[in-house]
């Protein structure tokens, strides 16, 4: 009973990741957009991480690489954590209102490419 209860807990997890999961269909990469100011929220996880940016005129949810790209292109956590000032340029999400998937970010001087 506890192996079947286990692989019922694994696949529903798996199911839940997939679903969380998007493709990059759903962005407008022919109007690329920046938003520049401070990070409201971090939630430093996977599928991807993503934070909150407060830019001029809205809060917008900046949508950046998976952790395991992030940790290898120097982007940890710490980088960007609430508080820290940061630029990410991408593209405008086609189905979420303020939302943007990042191809980069500039954070203390420092440009990350996302992809």
């Amino acid at each position: 009973m506890t192996r079947i209860a286990l692989a019922i807990a694994a696949i529903a997890m798996l199911a839940g990741t997939a679903v969380a999961h998007h493709g990059w269909g759903s962005y407008d990469a022919k109007n690329p957009v920046t938003v520049a100011g401070k990070v409201l929220t971090s939630k430093y996880e996977n599928p991807h991480v993503t934070l909150t940016v407060q830019g001029k005129d809205k809060v917008w949810t900046v949508t950046l690489a998976p952790t395991s790209r992030m940790v290898n292109r120097g982007a940890l956590a710490e980088m960007v954590k609430v508080g820290a000032d940061i630029s990410a340029f991408g593209y405008p999400s086609t189905r979420e209102a303020d939302e943007m998937r990042a191809e980069r970010i500039t954070v203390d001087g420092k440009t990350i490419e996302m992809r």
